[in-house]
């Protein structure tokens, strides 16, 4: 599989209860208002970019956070489940199983199969659900944009290209270079 599928189901909207018959298949499921989302397994290039933000992340993060990294399930209404390619959540908010509880940060490592669904239905889902900061990383342009949640809306925080390196306070203070977390 190539690209994203959407499958949508006839008879009601796909629920977080319905993804626990999924198949465990190597396969990305995601629920967007009702509408299950299957995404193919990440390429190398996009898991160098996502390790190089865990590092720097987990380097940084303050011991009352967790940086995590999908798959996990954000789960902030009944009808959408979303798994941010890394996030940042208060330890306090972490249970058992899925997350819930708001987010501080989600971080979408963009790829051809799945750049739309993370720069339009993913920006309007982590909106929705109030997540304080939203990161989306290129590895193939290599850049990194920022937005944080303002009056219910992202407004850009900070933008890198190639070997630019840009200051970040959200959700703590941390320096990231596209150009370093394109090549691992």
């Amino acid at each position: 599989m190539t690209a994203v599928s959407v499958m949508p189901r006839a008879e009601y909207d796909w629920t977080v209860d319905d993804l626990e018959s999924l198949p465990d298949d190597g396969l990305q499921y995601e629920l967007i208002d009702g509408i299950l989302i299957v995404s193919p397994a990440p390429v190398p290039r996009h898991q160098r970019a996502v390790i190089g933000l865990i590092i720097l992340l987990h380097a940084a993060c303050p011991a009352d956070l967790e940086v995590l990294v999908s798959p996990i399930d954000y789960q902030p209404n009944r009808r959408t489940s979303v798994q941010p390619d890394v996030l940042v959540v208060s330890r306090a908010e972490v249970g058992p199983k899925n997350l819930t509880e708001r987010l501080l940060l989600a971080v979408e490592v963009l790829s051809p199969s799945t750049r739309r669904k993370d720069l339009v239905l993913k920006h309007s889902v982590y909106a929705d659900a109030a997540v304080a900061s939203y990161w989306t990383v290129d590895p193939a342009e290599p850049s990194i944009t920022c937005w944080d949640l303002v009056d219910g809306r992202y407004v850009e925080a900070g933008r890198a290209i190639g070997d630019e390196e840009l200051s970040l306070e959200r959700p703590f203070s941390v320096n990231l270079s596209p150009g370093a977390l394109a090549a691992g």
